[in-house]
């Protein structure tokens, strides 16, 4: 590694944590209980939307309510996204003319926006209308990230809260998630964006001249547009002249702003933040990586606030930056250590050395290999998916990071909420480990953890584990996933790993080699999704029923301290340990063999 990369990580998080604070401390005032300045700004706007859709503001819900009116929002923003898919060809605002999309296709989509995975088996700028990319997606990118922020906040009442039977209303924390957290900072983001080039309109698409005119084989299709082939069986082609080259328009920075700050990742363009019109320079990609990591690592700080203990809130930050730092080096290690199996060819001078470009495979030089392999490690260790470069073309060991920071849950900063309560998740675990140890009940935030809030805990660390490795060992005995795996060997293995692991932790992004859109992976990646998004959110819910109607225990000499060096410590350890037992042999088998095999 140069110093050039440690500078831009170093130049990343001193930004980072200088926002963080205020984000996290606003996000407090905006969901405390105690009506406060930041509410009475917007009462007004909130006491219309409540009048207009019959809400009881004052009524606390029991984890049980909150859950059902969770899943009924979002089934009914998953419905209302495939009607708009499977109808856009009659619908305004689809100058391309774009046609339906299929119907597995559609209810993946639509499952993946609003579990806030955004995996995306099409490409935006041939498939989706920009009315359906308004109106459909983006308002999906605010609604899913604002359920997890929900879900997240109430969370943290089951253990600010005591001897309580609710745990807040969950229409309540998502009209105040949307109008002062998501709504307020996309704007701000999306006239930044614009600012860089990010383009917002509505125009058709242009055709321009290209600066160099050529040709290009055009297949050669029957009456009814079959593709021709020969006696071998191959393509007929003939050659074409290239003199035009189609532009792609469309209302972009408005949801590129709220795909980064929400966690979602779904590019309005098929190369997502790898094409210029989503991130056009380095500023760009600086203020989109930022904002991947504003909410998740603010709402630590938010928690801290909220349980009236700040040292907690900067335990857990400390814990995802101790997991996070390390892998972020090693990502762009291996990436500037250029390809393995370069090294062994006679290519300069100096062939045993590293190479001098490292490795530029799916990179956009307007970024280098600093900025990609930490957009890399920053949008996978969030749930966001989003991608400015190929992850198909890291080095072995370089797509191993990303991978496994998917496979640990996506609790190093994680996605918008969902992050946060996964963490916690762990925190319970790792208590309890440490009540083990001495003999006694365990406690967290002033509860004590007993046998059912440690089964919702496990739950919530297991589900996504367990669907991962069971639903790879299905797709790899599966000739119809198999045969759509782009490359041989341990690196098609990685592509299905990969893909799973993606969806199974609501991330997005994908080893683009696999070629994912056809029913079986269209099926059972939205079974994942579904599963993982839901099972893990209700469990945790159960979890802060529980702990909420606690009583608070107070301190005594054998409370564990969980704001200190040795918790982090611990909470770190055993959020890798579950990663590494899960998923090493898995691994083994996948980016760990490509390495041995290229290496040698």
């Amino acid at each position: 590694m140069t110093a050039n990369d440690f500078l831009q990580i170093g130049i990343y998080l001193v930004v980072l944590l200088l926002l963080i604070k205020p984000v996290g401390s606003y996000m407090a005032r905006v969901y405390a209980d105690q009506p406060n300045r930041v509410q009475r700004i917007g009462a007004g706007v909130e006491r219309i939307i409540y009048r207009l859709c019959g809400i009881r503001a004052d009524e606390d819900m029991s984890w049980k309510r909150y859950g059902i009116a969770m899943l009924v929002f979002n089934v009914g923003g998953m419905l209302a996204v495939y009607a708009f898919e499977r109808t856009q060809q009659w619908l305004p605002l689809n100058p391309q003319h774009f046609p339906a999309l299929s119907p597995d296709l559609s209810i993946n989509t639509a499952i993946s926006f609003i579990t806030n995975t955004n995996w995306q088996a099409y490409s935006g700028e041939s498939a989706m209308s920009y009315l359906t990319q308004m109106a459909a997606l983006a308002v999906q990118n605010f609604m899913s990230a604002a359920t997890g922020i929900a879900v997240a906040i109430a969370v943290v009442r089951g253990f600010a809260r005591k001897s309580a039977k609710g745990i807040g209303n969950f229409w309540v924390d998502l009209t105040r998630t949307t109008l002062y957290v998501l709504m307020p900072i996309s704007f701000l983001l999306a006239m930044l964006l614009v600012s860089q080039g990010v383009i917002q309109n509505v125009k058709p698409y242009v055709d321009v001249p290209v600066l160099q005119a050529s040709t290009y084989a055009n297949p050669v299709t029957d009456a009814a547009g079959n593709p021709l082939k020969d006696a071998q069986g191959n393509a007929v082609t003939k050659p074409a002249p290239l003199t035009t080259q189609t532009l792609p328009m469309g209302p972009a920075a408005s949801q590129i702003a709220i795909k980064m700050l929400g966690t979602n990742g779904g590019g309005f363009f098929g190369a997502n933040s790898a094409h210029p019109y989503e991130d056009p320079t380095p500023f760009a990609n600086l203020l989109e990586m930022l904002a991947i990591f504003l909410i998740p690592g603010g709402l630590c700080i938010t928690f801290g606030e909220m349980v009236s203990d700040r040292r907690q809130g900067w335990a857990l930050l400390a814990t995802m930056l101790v997991i996070f730092i390390p892998l972020a080096i090693g990502v762009t290690a291996a990436e500037q250590a250029g390809n393995p199996i370069l090294h062994s060819l006679a290519i300069d001078q100096h062939a045993s050395a590293l190479q001098p470009g490292g490795n530029m495979e799916g990179k956009e030089t307007r970024f280098g290999i600093a900025a990609s392999s930490l957009f890399t490690a920053i949008t996978t260790a969030a749930s966001c998916g989003a991608v400015n470069n190929m992850h198909d073309s890291l080095t072995p060991l370089g797509g191993l990071v990303p991978m496994w920071l998917i496979q640990l849950g996506e609790v190093v900063f994680g996605g918008v909420g969902s992050g946060l309560y996964g963490m916690l998740a762990f925190a319970v675990v790792a208590v309890f480990i440490a009540g083990l140890m001495v003999g006694r009940t365990p406690e967290y935030i002033g509860k004590k953890v007993e046998a059912y809030e440690m089964k919702m805990a496990s739950l919530a660390v297991l589900i996504p584990c367990a669907l991962v490795v069971i639903c790879t060992a299905i797709a790899v005995m599966t000739p119809a996933a198999t045969a759509t795996v782009g490359n041989p060997g341990a690196h098609g293995f990685s592509e299905m790993l990969y893909a799973v692991s993606s969806a199974s932790n609501n991330n997005g992004s994908a080893f683009g080699g696999l070629s994912a859109n056809i029913p079986f992976w269209n099926v059972m990646l939205s079974v994942c999704m579904f599963l993982s998004r839901y099972t893990l959110a209700i469990a945790m819910l159960a979890l802060a029923g529980s702990l909420a109607a606690k009583k608070h225990v107070p301190e005594s000499a054998g409370t564990l301290p969980t704001h200190t060096p040795l918790f982090v410590t611990l909470l770190a350890c055993v959020v890798i340990i579950v990663g590494a037992l899960t998923f090493l042999p898995a691994l083994a088998l996948g980016p760990i063999a490509e390495y041995l095999m290229s290496a040698h």
